[in-house]
């Protein structure tokens, strides 16, 4: 495989974490208030897209291939959680 097919590989296979990361973060800021303390919408999108890539990578090797609706389940599962925890939502219930 060339050197820019696998570059193209890789991002489409991040392409959905990016997405659903940075959507969430931005979401976010939209339906919960802002709390003191709490990070900017781009460091918690970062953070919700490497929780992302961590769980894609999870499904990946689970499952022995990428593309499962069980690995994008548990990609918006994970970014939710991990929205609400760097939101600060933990505080406010």
């Amino acid at each position: 495989m060339a050197p820019l097919d696998l570059f193209n590989h890789l991002l489409n296979f991040v392409a959905p974490a990016f997405a659903v990361g940075f959507l969430s973060a931005l979401l976010g800021r939209l339906t919960m208030r802002k709390a003191a303390g709490t990070l900017s919408w781009w460091l918690q999108g970062a953070i919700n897209f490497i929780v992302g890539v961590a769980v894609l990578a999870g499904g990946l090797v689970f499952f022995g291939r990428d593309g499962k609706m069980a690995t994008y389940a548990a990609l918006v599962l994970a970014c939710a959680t991990s929205q609400w925890l760097v939101a600060g939502g933990w505080r406010r219930s």
